[in-house]
C-alpha cells in the first residue's frame, strides 16, 4: 500500500488539515477520536484534530502568516477584524480564550471586551 502522506488523496486534503492544525497519520495509527478518510473503499490515511486550546494557537499563528508580522503590530482596526475573525471562528470559547487573543494582539482583555461588545452593538443596530 502507498505510504499515506504518498497517497494523492492526502495531497488533495493537505491543506484542509494543514489549516486546522491537524496531522496526518496511518490508518492503523488512528484512535476513537481520530478521523479515518476512505478513498474507493480503501482507508488511506487518518487525520489527527488538534486540541481546542492548540487550535486557537494554530488560528493566531496563521493569522500572523497572513497578515505578515506580529499581530500586536497591526493598526485598531486591523486588530477589531482579528477579533471578529476570531469570534466567527469560537476563539472566544476556549478557556482562556481572552487572554489568549489579548496577548497576540498586545491589548488589554477589556480592549478586546470592547472590540467584541463595539461589534455586538452595530450589529443589533442594524
Amino acid at each position: 500500500m502507498t505510504e499515506p502522506r504518498d497517497h494523492p488523496f492526502a495531497a488533495a486534503v493537505k491543506p484542509l488539515v494543514d489549516a486546522m492544525g491537524a496531522r496526518v497519520i496511518a490508518p492503523a495509527e488512528a484512535g476513537d477520536d481520530d478521523v479515518v478518510l476512505t478513498w474507493e473503499g480503501e482507508d488511506v490515511l487518518a487525520v489527527r484534530l488538534p486540541q481546542l486550546a492548540d487550535s486557537l494557537d494554530h488560528i493566531l499563528a496563521a493569522l500572523e502568516r497572513k497578515h505578515g508580522r506580529p499581530l500586536a503590530e497591526l493598526d485598531r482596526k486591523s486588530k477589531q477584524e482579528v477579533v471578529r475573525l476570531l469570534e466567527a471562528r469560537g476563539a472566544f470559547s476556549v478557556r482562556h480564550g481572552v487572554e489568549t487573543v489579548a496577548g497576540a494582539i498586545g491589548v488589554s482583555r477589556f480592549t478586546v471586551y470592547n472590540y467584541l461588545n463595539r461589534d455586538n452593538g452595530t450589529t443589533k443596530s442594524k
